[in-house]
């Protein structure tokens, strides 16, 4: 399955007050992404950045995408390996740290996928997926600071 594939999306801002950008206090920095057949994402900024917590923010999706796609890759590894999982849930930690000019960046992203499988003598196998799944992950191929994994794996 080689190939280019191509994503598209749109992104509207829905924080005009009133005034526009007229101030940096003026305005709400709610974003609404939208992909044709999809449900709407309803996005802001994070709070420290005058956002609305209640909504995704772009650090939020990038941790949700690294997290997802580890958990695909996952699922596919095992099941070439012949690993039955029954449950998987991640609790994936991201640190940003900002650089005091109006910048930032991502500094580390740890993922801690729980992991449930068929049977104990899947185990080893199942520990050994997560390696794989981190190569074959493309959004953790795609960034530029480190993804660990910390996985437990457990059988019923």
């Amino acid at each position: 399955m080689n190939g280019v594939h191509h994503y598209r999306l749109q992104a509207t801002w829905t924080g005009d007050r009133g005034t526009g950008t007229s101030g940096y206090r003026d305005y709400s920095r709610d974003v609404t992404l939208s992909i044709d057949g999809k449900p709407d994402l309803l996005g802001s900024s994070d709070r420290p950045f005058r956002g609305d917590r209640s909504r995704w923010n772009p650090e939020d999706m990038l941790l949700g995408a690294l997290s997802q796609c580890h958990l695909l890759s996952y699922l596919h590894a095992c099941v070439r390996a012949g690993v039955v999982v029954v449950a998987y849930h991640d609790e994936a930690s991201g640190t940003m740290v900002e650089d005091g000019a109006g910048a930032g960046r991502f500094t580390e992203v740890v993922l801690h996928p729980r992991v449930v499988v068929a049977e104990e003598s899947m185990i080893a196998r199942a520990e050994d997926a997560h390696l794989l799944a981190h190569e074959w992950c493309f959004i953790a191929n795609s960034v530029n600071f480190p993804v660990r994994h910390d996985a437990v794996v457990t059988a019923r």
